[in-house]
């Protein structure tokens, strides 16, 4: 029989105020997640404190990554029948609602990240304080698993914040920062960290009304606005994803609507949604996503506190902008300072709308220095390269770099196709250039490519993984070779669309058709987007001499170049492009999407057998997070092997 001595997760202690203090420190892990041994011991715990009521319980963290990070994925992803599925399920509804119902007031002290069932939890609390620190993020992610918050969430957040509030939560898994949270009423209030504990005990022993949420928020709770509310979702749902290829989504409004969150009373809806191929794929992407995380958590790194990026375009600006926004004293070298101007205007635009508080924002904004004499070289960790994919003039800057940089700084060139060893001639120390590539548009792209040659040592390549977490980017290494990974697959998949334009099918009916096969955008519209001059630049150096498409030429013979020019497939206005109506998946020709993904799939193949990735699992997770391909079908090579 477990008791309170013999726990190995959680530590029970009460204070002088006779507030018991129940801190979460899972054995054997980094960060705290809920499985099966912990949750049998939160019970224990509750069983304690039923037999001597305190004042008031307080749960809190023993981890410094924070509160609580959800529940064990892995016992999701080891589910192998319908009554194991049921009986999860029931393992986190029944002990929520046992947290809810104690006599005594309850809070959840939450630090860092508080998701999934971690929120589940904090719901199940009379009261909820966050910390007012940049960490603090809550939310319940479990639709972009393909499962659905079941623990009591789907109950309890509408309550809290309010019907459309918490289903736009839940359907996107989209999180709340400390100042969000305090705003919907999810928290009770943010606090300063040094205050967290004192506001705590007062909070607990005050004798507050839980709160509730009022006005229309929460009479949408109630019928018939809930019937509104509920049918209103399903038509944005229906919308996003005409061809039902995530179906949690729709699940949760219909256990919100029908069921009042609580997935026992259909089990139906349980058992198709665990046993989905999109559940099962969903959680594969989200452990390749941790790999790929695992890459930038390198060891014995110094962290970096100054970077110098040289190039103050579209990319070594946003690059620029995005390191000061993750903390980092940037200086930005170019020309002169009206090159820099526009950079730093996208950043002040991308710190607006990021940080939402303007103190932050303006920290991030003095981060970010303008350096047109390049004063900050000597004093960077870290100095990247973003000027134009001219071969010797990248090699005339890195000899005027070399000289001027502190030893161990690591130099970086976020070429997108030229090949280290190219670049590296005439450096004293060749192995200290690598390649870290990153994706139009920075801020949105969660994939950086970490470029190392044949041969190399692997320090170098180690730090450049380890600067890529640091930025809170997915750090993944590929070998030096023509495209890397992710241009190399795109290349011909482009292609391909623009021969089918050839061939006489309309852009728009292309797009349509690969929208629904669950790209995030067309290939043609991703051409206009990339630019048609980058995208016939790769195409050249990808196709082994084969002639360019004939759309593609007669466009840039016209100097259509895509949505940098207003023109290219699509005519652009406002950033977005002009197409024509009705163009529907099924006008289409048979097979087009088939034939349309064949050749990224190869393409994908044929880089994991030249090693220039690891293995087939690293290349699906590259092209996931560096081009969107359709999450739900795990990746190119996992789609084709389940669909031979």
């Amino acid at each position: 029989m477990t008791t309170l001595d013999s726990l190995s997760h959680w530590r029970l202690e009460r204070d002088a105020d006779h507030v018991a203090w129940l801190t979460f420190d899972r054995a054997g892990s980094a960060v705290n997640a809920l499985s099966a041994d912990t949750m049998t011991e939160l019970a224990v715990v509750l069983d304690a404190l039923d037999a001597a009521p305190p004042k008031g319980l307080i749960i809190q963290s023993g981890k410094a990554t924070g509160f609580i990070v959800g529940a064990d994925v892995n016992e999701f992803a080891s589910l192998d029948t319908p009554e194991q599925g049921r009986a999860l399920v029931a393992r986190g509804w029944n002990l929520f609602n046992r947290l809810a119902a104690v006599r005594y007031p309850t809070l959840a002290l939450i630090q860092g990240h508080c998701l999934g069932g971690g929120l589940e939890l904090a719901l199940a609390c009379r009261y909820r304080l966050v910390a007012d620190e940049p960490g603090t993020s809550l939310a319940l992610p479990e639709v972009m698993l393909g499962i659905f918050p079941g623990w009591g969430g789907m109950l309890r957040l509408p309550q809290v914040i309010g019907a459309p509030a918490a289903l736009d939560m839940m359907l996107t898994g989209r999180s709340a920062d400390a100042r969000r949270a305090a705003a919907l009423g999810l928290a009770d209030a943010r606090v300063p960290t040094r205050l967290l504990r004192a506001a705590a005990r007062q909070t607990v022993l005050s004798n507050k009304p839980a709160r509730r949420a009022r006005g229309l928020g929460g009479w949408a709770n109630r019928w018939p606005l809930k019937s509104v509310v509920a049918n209103r979702a399903r038509k944005q749902i229906a919308a996003k994803d005409p061809q039902g290829h995530y179906p949690a989504a729709p699940a949760i409004v219909t256990l919100w609507e029908k069921h009042g969150g609580n997935a026992l009373q259909a089990p139906g809806l349980i058992d198709g949604i665990i046993a989905s191929d999109t559940a099962r794929n969903l959680l594969r992407v989200f452990r390749l996503q941790e790999r790929l995380k695992a890459n930038g958590k390198q060891t014995g790194v110094t962290p970096a506190r100054h970077v110098h990026v040289v190039g103050a375009g579209v990319m070594g600006g946003d690059i620029a902008a995005w390191c000061a926004l993750k903390g980092m004293t940037v200086t930005l070298q170019d020309q002169d300072m009206a090159r820099i101007a526009p950079a730093v205007q996208r950043a002040a635009a991308l710190y607006a709308r990021r940080l939402k508080d303007p103190r932050l924002a303006r920290a991030a904004f003095d981060r970010l220095i303008p350096d047109p004499a390049g004063g900050g070289v000597p004093l960077a960790d870290v100095v990247i390269e973003a000027i134009s994919e001219q071969p010797e003039a990248k090699r005339a800057l890195y000899r005027s770099l070399e000289p001027r940089m502190k030893p161990g700084a690591l130099l970086a060139t976020n070429t997108s196709s030229l090949s280290l060893e190219t670049l590296r001639t005439g450096l004293a120390d060749p192995t200290r250039l690598v390649g870290i590539h990153f994706f139009n548009p920075v801020a949105k792209m969660p994939l950086v490519e970490v470029v190392h040659a044949e041969g190399d040592a692997g320090d170098a390549l180690a730090r450049a993984c380890a600067f890529v977490g640091q930025i809170d980017k997915l750090a993944l290494p590929v070998k030096s070779a023509p495209g890397f990974l992710v241009n190399a697959v795109l290349a011909p998949y482009l292609l391909q669309a623009m021969r089918s334009v050839d061939d006489g099918v309309a852009p728009e009916t292309i797009d349509a058709a690969m929208v629904a096969f669950g790209m995030p955008m067309g290939p043609l519209e991703l051409a206009d987007t990339v630019g048609l001059d980058i995208a016939r630049a790769a195409g050249d150096e990808l196709a082994g001499g084969a002639e360019p498409p004939r759309c593609l030429a007669e466009r840039l013979a016209r100097g259509d170049l895509g949505k940098k020019s207003g023109k290219g497939f699509y005519t652009w206005r406002d950033g977005k492009p002009v197409k024509q109506a009705g163009a529907a998946p099924a006008a289409a020709p048979a097979g087009l999407a088939e034939r349309l993904i064949q050749p990224l799939v190869d393409a994908t193949r044929q880089r994991v057998e030249a090693g220039v990735v690891a293995d087939a699992d690293l290349a699906d997770a590259g092209v996931i997070f560096g081009t969107g391909f359709a999450p739900f079908t795990g990746g190119p090579l996992h789609y084709q092997r389940s669909n031979p």
